[in-house]
């Protein structure tokens, strides 16, 4: 085994009483693991808590207000953890899981400058200045739904994506984590988006301290075709 490898594993932990029985489950596909990971009464891991959820919420606080982002929208929104920390003006939540998708309709059932929606049931064309990818792209295992995650992604954004990842080409241990060099992606199938910056983590990975480090980054791009045809977020 990797050197670490046993303490990173606690790193994407399934917490609560479906625990032990998804991690005994067979694992079939991405998409079913979360599904089933949610069911199970299981979160979006660490790195939405904690420490690491504060890192990424300065950091993308500040990113908007800076740059005056209006409208923002989350490809793999989760369980709505790492959203209690936003400062966004409307946002749109989207998930290839029904039950995160509900779990979070409820949490903000209040809150009307925020929608969610199923992967599938997303209408056509929606956009946001904003597309954030948030320890999304190493789940996704499969060459296929990670080549029609990153289309959706960018597809969605009118002026910046941001991904927070890894990023570097490096299988796992872990059958639901798949390390990739995703910036090559981009330069092959998305030439008009350049990459803006890189800002590391605050807490990069360490073994001894799985729970609150983290192997992802920041990468900032930009369209170099800004539209000027802006969508409003669905109601």
């Amino acid at each position: 085994m990797i050197p670490g490898v046993k303490s990173f594993l606690k790193n994407v932990p399934v917490l609560g009483p479906g625990l032990v029985r998804l991690h005994r489950a067979q694992f079939t596909n991405s998409i079913d693991y979360w599904d089933r990971r949610y069911r199970s009464g299981g979160d979006s891991g660490s790195g939405s808590y904690n420490r690491l959820a504060q890192f990424k919420a300065r950091f993308l606080n500040t990113f908007v207000t800076e740059n005056q982002i209006e409208s923002v929208i989350e490809h793999g929104s989760g369980d709505g953890a790492q959203l209690k920390l936003a400062c966004y003006p409307t946002y749109i939540g989207v998930d290839i899981s029904p039950n995160a998708v509900k779990l979070c309709r409820t949490l903000y059932s209040q809150d009307l400058t925020k929608r969610f929606f199923e992967v599938n049931r997303l209408p056509a064309k929606t956009t946001a200045e904003l597309a954030l990818s948030l320890d999304v792209i190493y789940h996704l295992v499969e060459d296929d739904v990670f080549d029609t995650y990153m289309q959706k992604l960018f597809a969605s954004a009118r002026r910046f994506v941001i991904v927070y990842s890894s990023n570097v080409a490096q299988a796992w241990p872990q059958k639901h984590v798949y390390h990739r060099k995703f910036t090559d992606w981009v330069i092959r199938r998305r030439p008009e988006w350049s990459l803006l910056s890189r800002v590391p983590n605050d807490y990069p990975y360490d073994p001894a301290r799985p729970d609150d480090t983290s192997f992802a980054d920041f990468y900032v791009f930009c369209c170099l075709a800004k539209s000027d045809d802006p969508s409003p977020p669905p109601t």
